[in-house]
C-alpha cells in the first residue's frame, strides 16, 4: 500500500520529549560518541573478568607471542571459544594481534595489570564484580518498584570475589601500610593482645595477622556460614592455633564479647552494608579496652552526590552500591547505607557510638577507601 503524504525522515535518536529545548547538536554528538563507548567498555568488562577466571591473561603471560591453538592448549580451553575471547581482546585494544603469521601478545604494561603475575595490582580481579552485579539486575528492577532488598544469598560468588579483592587491598599491605597508621600496634600485636574482625569473610586478613603474630589471639565474625567454613578451613591448613572464627550477625557483638577486654577491633568495608550500623560499632566500643583502638577500612567517598563527582572509581562504586552494598542491607530490614556514605556520615557515627578521636587516613596503594583510626 503507498501513500501521497510525503513525511521527512524522523532521526529517533535527536528526538526529545515536548516542552524539552532541542539538544545542542555538537554536544550530542559528544555524548552519543560517550555512551557508544560506554556500552563498549561495559562488554569489555564481562571479557576481562572471564580472561581473569579462566586463566587466560597469565596464559598470555607465560607465554609472550601465541598463536590461538597454542594458547587455548595451554590455559586448557576450548580453541572457538578463546578465538572469539581473544577478538573482544584485540578490538577493546588490550591484546596485539599480528594477522600475517596469526599470532596474539599482550603486551607488557597489559600483563601488569592483568595477570597474576603482579599480586596486589590485578585489576581484573576487580572485573568480576560486573557480571556479579549483572546476575541479580532482574531482583534489582523489581526493587525499584516494590522496595525491598535482594539478600546475600543471590551472589553466590561475593565472598571469592571479596577475598581476591581483600588479598591486594588489605593483606599486601597489612605490615608495611595499614598496621602503622596506629603507632605502636605492631609492638603490641607482637607481644600479645586480643583483636576481632568483624565482617571478616574468608578471614584472609585476620589468618596473615595470627600468622605474623602468634602471641596474640585473634576472633573473626561473619554472617556468612559458608565464609566462616572457608576460613576455618584456611586456617587449620596453615596450622594456627591462636585464631578462631564464627558465624555471627555483627549487631550482636556485645551479647558474646565480655566489654573492655579486647585491645584492637578491626572492620574491612563491613560496615556500610550492615542492617544496623550503629549497633555494630556501638557493640565494637563496648567490647573495647579504654586504651583500644579501632580500625576501620571503608570506602572513601563525601556523602553527597555533588562531592564525588571528581571520584576516580565514582561510577562504579556508586553501582557496586545499589546492585549489593545498599539491597543486602535493606534485604533484612536494615538502613542501607551504602557503599558511598561517605566520611561526614561515618565521622558521625563513629562519635554517636562512643569514640571520641577519629582520625580519616588514605594509602597510596588502596584510591577506594579511607582508613579511619578511632578511640574511645
Amino acid at each position: 500500500m503507498t501513500s501521497d503524504t510525503t513525511a521527512a525522515p524522523v532521526d529517533a535518536a535527536r528526538t526529545v520529549a515536548s516542552g524539552t529545548p532541542p539538544p545542542d547538536p555538537q554536544r550530542l554528538e559528544e555524548v552519543e560518541e560517550r555512551l557508544v563507548e560506554v556500552i563498549n567498555h561495559g562488554a569489555l568488562s564481562l571479557m576481562i573478568s572471564v580472561g581473569h577466571r579462566t586463566g587466560l591473561f597469565d596464559a598470555l603471560t607465560e607465554l609472550g607471542t601465541t598463536t590461538i591453538a597454542d594458547l587455548a592448549r595451554a590455559a586448557g580451553l576450548d580453541e572457538r571459544y578463546v578465538t572469539e575471547w581473544l577478538g573482544a581482546m584485540t578490538v577493546g585494544g588490550l591484546v596485539a594481534h599480528e594477522p600475517g603469521d596469526g599470532t596474539y601478545t599482550l603486551p607488557p604494561e597489559e600483563a601488569a595489570l592483568l595477570s597474576r603475575a603482579t599480586p596486589g595490582e590485578n585489576i581484573a580481579a576487580f572485573a568480576q564484580y560486573v557480571p556479579l552485579l549483572g546476575s541479580v539486575e532482574d531482583e534489582i528492577v523489581d526493587c525499584f518498584r516494590q522496595g525491598g532488598g535482594v539478600p546475600y544469598a543471590a551472589y553466590p560468588r561475593f565472598q571469592e570475589i571479596m577475598e581476591e579483592d581483600s588479598e591486594q587491598t588489605v593483606v599486601a599491605a597489612l605490615r608495611e601500610d595499614i598496621l602503622p597508621l596506629v603507632p605502636g600496634l605492631t609492638d603490641r600485636l607482637e607481644r600479645g593482645i586480643r583483636v576481632l574482625d568483624v565482617g571478616c569473610g574468608r578471614g584472609r586478613a585476620l589468618t596473615e595477622l595470627a600468622a605474623a603474630f602468634p602471641n596474640s589471639v585473634l576472633v573473626g565474625y561473619d554472617l556468612s556460614e559458608e565464609a566462616v567454613a572457608h576460613a576455618r578451613a584456611n586456617a587449620a591448613a596453615r596450622g594456627l592455633d591462636n585464631v578462631r572464627f564464627e558465624a555471627l550477625d555483627a549487631a550482636r557483638l556485645a551479647e558474646v564479647e565480655r566489654p573492655g577486654e579486647t585491645q584492637l577491633v578491626t572492620t574491612f568495608d563491613a560496615v556500610h552494608d550492615q542492617a544496623d550500623p550503629f549497633g555494630v560499632v556501638r557493640g565494637i566500643r563496648t567490647v573495647l579496652a579504654d586504651d583500644g583502638v579501632y580500625l576501620a577500612q571503608d570506602i572513601d567517598a563525601s556523602s553527597s552526590h555533588h562531592g564525588d563527582l571528581d571520584h576516580p572509581l565514582g561510577p562504579l562504586l556508586y553501582t557496586v552500591s545499589c546492585l549489593h552494598c545498599m539491597t543486602v542491607s535493606l534485604a533484612r530490614g536494615g538502613e542501607g547505607l551504602g557503599a558511598m556514605w561517605g566520611r561526614e556520615r561515618a565521622r558521625t557515627l563513629f562519635a554517636q557510638a562512643g569514640f571520641a578521636d577519629v582520625e580519616v587516613h588514605t594509602l597510596a596503594h588502596d584510591v577506594q577507601n579511607a582508613y579511619y583510626v578511632c578511640r574511645p
